[in-house]
């Protein structure tokens, strides 16, 4: 089956060669993107996030600090993302009976969209709160990481069914 042209991918040109998109044309429109993923975790580990934390501190804040401090870096860390003005970033950190799910929603006014900045977010995050459990739980892993959202720009809004 062909490839059209919308689906063909963008950051790659005629050659193959790897390029970032020339986005100065588009239109300045409000942006929103939400990532969700999950840090899969030991009952211990649910247990002190519960009660009286983890001996490192806590784990929560410290991971909500990271992401919103990652999303502001995206460029920084992914080679062909814009760098943009991020306007807003929310952090959710649920304690769950298998882990800690982990909700992000990035919001901007710019050229283009922010899913990488949302994914970027929820994926430190993830870092951060292994980082601060590794100590009790050697086998904590991150997973599910994934856009669950998206509005503004010229494809419009999306979300995951």
């Amino acid at each position: 089956m062909p490839v059209t042209q919308q689906q063909r991918l963008t950051h790659v040109d005629s050659s193959g060669a790897a390029r970032m998109v020339d986005v100065s044309a588009k239109a300045i429109t409000a942006r929103e993107a939400t990532a969700e993923g999950f840090v899969f975790c030991s009952p211990a580990v649910i247990e002190l996030l519960r009660g009286d934390g983890v001996p490192k501190g806590d784990a929560l804040a410290v991971a909500r600090i990271a992401g919103i401090q990652a999303a502001k870096r995206t460029p920084d860390l992914v080679p062909l993302a814009h760098p943009i003005a991020v306007h807003g970033v929310e952090v959710g950190l649920v304690v769950q009976d298998e882990g800690v799910q982990i909700t992000a929603t990035v919001r901007t006014a710019d050229r283009t969209g922010v899913e990488m900045e949302a994914l970027t977010c929820v994926a430190v995050a993830g870092l951060a709160m292994v980082d601060m459990i590794k100590a009790v739980d050697k086998r904590a892993e991150i997973g599910r990481i994934r856009v669950v959202a998206k509005s503004g720009g010229r494809s419009g809004d999306w979300r995951r069914d």
